[in-house]
């Protein structure tokens, strides 16, 4: 199977880019081939100085061996320094290959992130980048200098014996022919080890990632099972993968020293019979030969090698390309949304994740200024999709939602997000100081400001009591659940955006504390549109109007009091929490 149709080109593409870094490279295989194919002639010339026992003329010798010396210190500084380079190259061009796919996944839209493993997304930026790396490295390392020295020693066999010369090249194309046969079969066993890494590699992140509920459901052995089986699966294509590559070397060596063996047989036979067309030799001619006729051959060894690793290399790259190419968010148009007033109205809008599964069916909602609107209904029936379609993470199929009286698709994402404070039941905090985390949305706060909005999220007491406070450094197990919620809820008090949206805000928080922080979302609410999504409807009885959704639709909606006395779907759904 051959490589995905244009990779090489689009790997050009990002070569090209050091492509001063790329002559600099060339000149020095340039110089490093030159000087190794003329140390064999100085080898030859030096041995037929030596004619006989006791005749040796080593005033001709010895300048030969200095110059043999200085050639061989050359070739040494001149691959040191190529090594450099190419080191070089391969890791800007890495560097960049992943620079663009971190920049993918931030373009990307969240329906492409839901749907893939976070595993395999991880194995093609590190793991495919890694091997396309060892791939590309040798292509340069191994690449231009075979070429090199196949046509230098093509220069110097003809001029020593071009009789021998010709049967050298007529031979050699056969140990390509053999590398090409092997090399044609292996790509697609690279290709299906590369996607087997990648499922294992997510297999183990969801393990890890999910490991107390693997515990509690004493789901170890299952696991176990499943990670054998994958760890099999891996190991047969991998397996297959380098015996079949692992041909390319041995058969071409073959090949190889049977070409060796007969230039030093007919080299013998032209020195004992005295030439052959006026194409006579001497030991030292045939000493280069036999050197030439080894130097020849040894760069096609090299090169099958590197077809065999670049057939890896390109699996991995169109893996990669793959990945950079997927369809990323529709263009952002030019305008920004400045500082909304909050008032948001949704006509005829309908949404489905898989067209198959309708989910919201022409909905309407109008929200004035500064009112708190909850959001409630049975698991499924589209809260939190109504929460993505206001932030604008889905995209409307039908309809439109307008942000002060603005088509929120006629702006920019980020400007519309900056009006929105989200508090989320999932908590997310990035590596860094607790400072840090809370001033993630307004990085210019002072430490009055930053403390203020902690100690309004009753935040500020469990933080003075961290190692450094304020400047601790975050780790994954460093605060609870109920902890890392309220300093998300800090990040928000500090930058008191217009529009405000609380997805279970307070679920892994402690009743008392649920209290306090109540009693500052009121505060905090005050002017402000509000979305609470809440499973606990005590939480709500406050709301300006209640929305109660099931299958996608708006059902019900009006005030606790209201909604109770209708004894409708709310009143279920409320009596069925509260009474035994």
């Amino acid at each position: 199977m051959k490589a995905p149709k244009g990779t090489l080109s689009k790997v050009l593409r990002y070569v090209k880019k050091y492509s001063g870094l790329i002559v600099l490279s060339l000149l020095l295989a340039v110089v490093s081939v030159a000087f190794t194919l003329y140390i064999p002639l100085r080898i030859g010339d030096a041995i037929d100085c030596i004619v006989e026992a006791g005749k040796v003329d080593f005033d001709a010798i010895y300048p030969m061996l200095l110059q043999i010396g200085l050639l061989a210190a050359g070739v040494g500084l001149s691959q040191w320094l190529m090594n450099l380079t190419n080191n070089r190259i391969t890791y800007l061009v890495v560097r960049d290959l992943r620079k663009d796919a971190i920049r993918k996944i931030q373009r990307l839209p969240l329906s492409y992130v839901d749907t893939h493993a976070y595993g395999d997304i991880v194995s093609r930026i590190v793991a495919d980048a890694d091997q396309f790396a060892d791939g590309l490295l040798m292509g340069f390392t191994q690449f231009f200098t075979g070429i090199l020295t196949i046509l230098g020693t093509l220069v110097f066999l003809f001029l020593i014996h071009w009789i021998i010369a010709i049967a050298v090249v007529v031979l050699t194309p056969l140990s390509l022919f053999v590398a090409k046969f092997i090399s044609s079969k292996t790509y697609r066993l690279f290709q299906r080890q590369s996607e087997e890494r990648g499922k294992q590699t997510a297999f183990i992140d969801e393990m890890i990632s999910s490991q107390k509920v693997v515990q509690a459901f004493t789901h170890e052995d299952e696991n176990l099972a499943a990670f054998d089986e994958q760890n099999k699966e891996l190991g047969k294509w991998a397996l297959k993968a380098t015996f079949f590559s692992s041909l390319t070397n041995p058969s071409t060596r073959f090949v190889n020293n049977v070409i060796y063996a007969l230039v030093a047989l007919f080299g013998g036979l032209f020195i004992i019979l005295g030439g052959f067309g006026g194409a006579a030799l001497t030991v030292g001619n045939l000493n280069s030969l036999l050197s030439y006729a080894n130097q020849y051959t040894k760069p096609f060894n090299e090169i099958t090698g590197v077809i065999t690793e670049l057939q890896g290399a390109f699996a991995c790259a169109g893996r990669i390309f793959e990945f950079l190419e997927e369809k990323e968010l529709s263009p952002e148009p030019d305008r920004e949304m400045g500082e909304a007033e909050g008032s948001v109205a949704l006509s005829h809008v309908s949404f489905s994740y898989v067209p198959e599964k309708p989910l919201i069916r022409d909905f309407n909602l109008s929200v004035t200024k500064g009112k708190r609107v909850a959001i409630v209904g049975p698991t499924g029936c589209g809260k939190t999709t109504l929460i993505n379609l206001l932030m604008r993470f889905y995209d409307v199929n039908e309809g439109e939602i307008k942000v002060d009286g603005t088509e929120i698709r006629s702006v920019t994402r980020n400007s519309l997000r900056k009006n929105y404070g989200m508090v989320l039941q999932e908590t997310w905090l990035k590596r860094g100081t607790v400072r840090e985390n809370i001033a993630m949305g307004k990085p210019e706060a002072t430490d009055e400001e930053i403390v203020a909005a902690a100690k309004a999220a009753h935040a500020h007491s469990f933080i003075k009591r961290l190692p450094q406070g304020y400047d601790t450094v975050l780790s994954e197990d460093a605060l609870s659940a109920g902890q890392r919620q309220l300093l998300c809820i800090a990040r928000v008090m500090l930058v008191l955006p217009p529009m405000l949206i609380l997805d279970e805000a307070t679920s892994s928080i402690d009743t008392r504390t649920e209290l306090k922080i109540q009693e500052a979302f009121r505060t905090m609410m005050e002017g402000r549109t509000s979305f609470i999504v809440a499973h606990r409807l005590s939480t709500i009885r406050e709301a300006d109007v209640i929305l109660v959704m099931k299958d996608g639709n708006v059902i019900e909606q009006g005030r606790h009091e209201e909604l109770l006395r209708s004894a409708g779907f709310y009143s279920k759904l409320y009596h069925a929490q509260f009474e035994s």
